[in-house]
């Protein structure tokens, strides 16, 4: 048996990206009280650290998707990169900045000014091909108040015909794949707590879902057997990759979103997040990405994660309060 208030405890003496989202999402502080946390993003930790790698014209890195300066031919040795633009967004969405602020908004508008897509030239905000890529670009749009909606059409003209996602779509695949369904999940999801989505993009966002739900979010669909051995291991920040914890994160905040009770198809991963608990009651990284990052959050593979235990309890506590079945 674990204590939770000591976790949480140990939680609450994290940064104010963690702590804000422990007031809200497990201990249910009042409004007021976790915004004001939220609002020291911008400006302690590592919110404030990440926003001051930005450079003068809103970008980091001098990139859209990699740096200036990254030699492709070195990504066996270095590992793909993670300090251009796109990451940066995404991680300060993740650390909870607040959208209405003037930085976020010059931020935005400066990104979409100077930013250009360098796999074809295109401005920032208009997406590119891939469709992982186009994903977390209509969550960061999306929460920042940009209008993503030609994106959000573009991906729903892409849905494969088993219902998910993949960014090898433009290079003939007409099968899903479990990383890029979720990076599209995500900003779909988003885009309908923005504007409330449209029609095709919520039923587009069932689709994904049911492709994930499907396969119990890590196995093969035709053999019931596991569909990559990472699927079950877990790391963060995750950036385009995909895991079980990542997946259920999503389901419960669709679930919140669409005030449905947890789909049972959940159970199997739901058992596996338990089993990853450790005996001091918090969750440990299993691997970490490489490649350049401005900084690190997290002490490394088998210490105690606060970004993952953070979501793993949040989604331990919806699933408990929630599931369908007993």
């Amino acid at each position: 048996m674990t204590d939770d208030g000591k976790v949480i405890d140990w939680l609450m003496q994290g940064d104010p990206a963690i702590r804000w989202q422990v007031m809200r999402d497990l201990f249910d502080a009042p409004e007021a009280d976790w915004q004001a946390e939220r609002a020291r993003v911008e400006t302690h930790g590592w919110g404030a650290r990440l926003l001051a790698c930005q450079d003068s014209d809103g970008l980091w890195a001098g990139g859209a998707f990699a740096p200036a300066d990254f030699d492709w031919s070195t990504i066996q040795a270095e590992g793909q990169p993670w300090t251009a633009t796109t990451f940066a967004l995404t991680q300060l969405r993740d650390f909870g900045l607040d959208p209405g602020s003037e930085r976020a908004a010059a931020t935005v508008d400066l990104v979409g000014r100077n930013a250009k897509w360098e796999e074809g030239g295109q401005p920032f905000w208009q997406g590119e091909v891939e469709e992982c890529i186009n994903g977390r670009t209509v969550a960061d749009g999306a929460y920042f108040g940009v209008d993503v909606a030609p994106i959000v059409a573009r991906l729903v003209d892409e849905v494969q015909p088993d219902g998910g996602w993949n960014c090898e779509r433009c290079n003939g695949s007409v099968k899903s794949s479990f990383a890029s369904t979720i990076n599209v999940l995500e900003g779909l999801l988003e885009f309908e707590r923005a504007t409330g989505g449209t029609a095709a993009s919520r039923a587009a966002r069932r689709s994904g879902e049911d492709y994930l739900l499907a396969r119990g979010l890590y196995r093969q669909l035709g053999t019931g057997a596991l569909a990559d051995d990472t699927f079950l291991k877990l790391a963060y920040p995750l950036r385009w990759r995909y895991d079980v914890l990542r997946a259920l994160d999503h389901f419960r905040a669709s679930g919140l979103w669409d005030g449905a009770d947890a789909d049972p198809r959940l159970r199997d991963a739901i058992t596996h997040l338990r089993l990853k608990r450790r005996e001091d009651g918090t969750w440990a990284a299993d691997w970490v990405l490489r490649g350049r990052t401005w900084f690190e959050m997290e002490p490394g593979p088998g210490q105690p994660s606060r970004w993952l235990t953070l979501r793993a309890l949040r989604v331990l506590r919806w699933w408990d309060e929630s599931a369908a079945e007993p």
